[in-house]
């Protein structure tokens, strides 16, 4: 399992809802929550590990990795207040950071990976992450939330590096 880069158009695609938490969305649950730390991140989609399906995890305790893991299954979001503007960067698009509009406060609904319905309410980073994972269920990136202008720069670098010399690595012209 690896982490799918823009612009693998997986990422642009809307995310099926989970009908059945049988072993496949357990051992996939298991192996985002791996490959999530293994990258250093904060919250991870099931589409950014090319699976269709409404699965979001996310660990904001930076501190102590695994303690305050959350699964949301099928994720909604209830109620969203307040506006915030932080910078935000993402594993699927790398080497890039923006300035991103989102609500403060959340209220989400879901459930976890027992089939127990959970409700969040969640403010700030926390907040925050649970906005941008849920964008991804739904085919949106955090290019999606920037200036026409920072979109189209960061798509010429991904083409650059997309391109490939004859020895397979990166051509950085």
């Amino acid at each position: 399992m690896e982490i799918i880069i823009y612009p693998d158009p997986i990422l642009k695609k809307k995310a099926e809802p989970v009908v059945n938490i049988d072993g496949d969305i357990q051992n996939l649950i298991d192996n985002m929550s791996k490959l999530m730390y293994q990258a250093s991140g904060i919250g991870l989609a099931a589409n950014q590990v090319g699976v269709k399906k409404r699965v979001i995890i996310f660990d904001i305790n930076h501190k102590e990795k695994g303690k305050d893991l959350t699964v949301l299954i099928n994720p909604t979001i209830v109620l969203a207040e307040d506006k915030v503007v932080s910078e935000e960067g993402c594993l699927s698009v790398p080497d890039f950071q923006g300035n991103i509009t989102r609500k403060k406060h959340l209220q989400v609904q879901g459930v976890d990976r027992h089939g127990k319905t959970i409700n969040i309410e969640a403010e700030d980073l926390a907040a925050i992450c649970i906005q941008h994972e849920i964008d991804h269920l739904d085919g949106t990136l955090i290019l999606d939330h920037v200036s026409h202008l920072k979109r189209t720069l960061y798509k010429r670098k991904a083409e650059k590096l997309m391109k490939r010399s004859d020895n397979g690595q990166p051509n950085l012209l």
